[in-house]
């Protein structure tokens, strides 16, 4: 079993919650960091830096972690979902998700090649050092260093830019699709009511108007069964599982569409009581449990 070293005391509940459920599964594979490099295309200081919390994992590298830790790929990437989510909005333009060593040593771009060309200089930067010792700029050099440092800080700023935009626009469309989802009352019969109508001042409260239909439970604020929610997100989804939690028997505090520790506390009771993994985060299999 390795000896890991504690995690940066700002990184976020999200973020951390992914790491060390990579740690486990490295843990439980048995391989050194150069062995899960070679079987990843990921490299040993990639991996060091992914398992120390310094810098976000690819999608790629974490559902590769899952085929080696045979760990289900389906559940881990949507961690790593709601981990990205959490390393965009806190730190946007600081350190971005890294490619595999292939695409590093070839410059190759996609969807997300600027932050590729980011983290290949660093890379080749450290590499050389690894080689030939610290780099002695001469003064012939120096505007050429300047020019590139200039070229990386723009390359740097505009990736910044394109993940707060998107974060934004991510944030907005779900938060409307929520909303809708909770104005369209379905039809059916066997309806109960377990909390109080929204209060006229503090923190917001949701109706809980549970009916079942189909052989499914609904509260009435949406409709979604397979939304990832986890500690600190909000919105009418957490609100219609705090609903479906109280009908089942838990206590997830006050209806208010915030996932908080009472939340998570409940959440866990229900995957225990149902034989689910308990980890405190809603995907597939709990909004299952919910709604039965």
């Amino acid at each position: 079993m390795s000896r890991w070293k504690v995690l940066p005391g700002e990184l976020d509940p999200r973020v951390r919650q992914l790491v060390v459920r990579l740690r486990r599964l490295k843990d439980h594979s048995g391989l050194s960091l150069r062995q899960l490099a070679a079987k990843t295309g990921y490299s040993a200081s990639s991996w060091e830096r992914y398992l120390g919390g310094r810098s976000l994992p690819p999608r790629e590298a974490v559902e590769a972690m899952a085929r080696i830790g045979g760990d289900d790929p389906t559940r881990l990437l949507a961690l790593h979902e709601v981990a990205a989510e959490a390393w965009g909005e806190g730190r946007a333009g600081t350190s971005a998700p890294e490619s595999p060593e292939s695409s590093e040593a070839t410059g190759s771009t996609g969807s997300t090649g600027a932050a590729h060309t980011v983290e290949a200089a660093g890379t080749l930067r450290a590499a050389r050092a690894d080689d030939t010792g610290p780099y002695s700029l001469s003064a012939s050099n120096e505007e050429t260093r300047h020019g590139r440092s200039l070229r990386v800080a723009l390359v740097a700023g505009s990736v910044a830019l394109v993940l707060a935009v998107s974060s934004a626009v991510l944030l907005a469309v779900r938060l409307s699709d929520g909303d809708s989802r909770a104005s369209a009352k379905p039809l059916g019969s066997a309806t109960s009511s377990v909390s109080a109508s929204p209060s006229p001042s503090g923190p917001r409260t949701y109706a809980c108007e549970v009916e079942r239909i189909d052989g499914r439970w609904y509260a009435g604020n949406s409709r979604t069964r397979d939304a990832v929610l986890a500690e600190g997100l909000a919105g009418p989804e957490v609100a219609e599982a705090q609903c479906l939690l109280r009908r089942a028997g838990f206590a997830p505090g006050v209806v208010d569409g915030i996932f908080g520790p009472h939340t998570k506390s409940a959440v866990e009771q229900l995957q225990k009581r149902a034989g689910l993994v308990v980890d405190g985060i809603i995907g597939r299999h709990t909004w299952g449990a919910l709604r039965r």
